[in-house]
């Protein structure tokens, strides 16, 4: 699922799709596509923490918690929803939904209820046996 992540994001750049919030930082790309304000390369980043970053942290936690079925589902959901959730900050909103509540996105929003879940999961999880 990683990898998927991975040049899915990868894709989304190129497509000048899912773009980042208007900044200043060295890094940033105009998407000529949008508009030719400088923007975050967020889909870099998600594709760098979503994808790289997470694949590389499941590979670690694999061998370790292989005699724990659901595990590293559990892991998986923290990791990737603590990363959505941070990456979030840096893109735009969904223009039909804005921020929902508490001034966050609806990914954010979402992202909170997986990891709450991935929480739950890992320590039904790692408990059990």
């Amino acid at each position: 699922a990683p990898v998927g992540l991975f040049f899915g994001r990868i894709a989304n750049f190129i497509n000048s799709e899912l773009y980042g919030a208007v900044t200043n930082v060295p890094w940033a790309v105009i998407f000529t596509k949008v508009d030719n304000f400088p923007r975050h390369p967020s889909q870099l980043y998600e594709a760098l923490f979503e994808g790289l970053f997470l694949f590389l942290i499941l590979i670690y936690f694999k061998n370790k918690f292989s005699n724990k079925p659901g595990v590293i589902s559990g892991l998986f959901l923290i990791f990737y929803s603590t990363f959505r959730f941070i990456v979030e900050f840096y893109r735009v909103p969904d223009e039909q939904l804005g921020y929902i509540i508490l001034n966050l996105t609806m990914g954010q929003v979402v992202s909170l209820i997986f990891m709450l879940s991935g929480v739950i999961l890992f320590y039904i999880k790692y408990e059990t046996r």
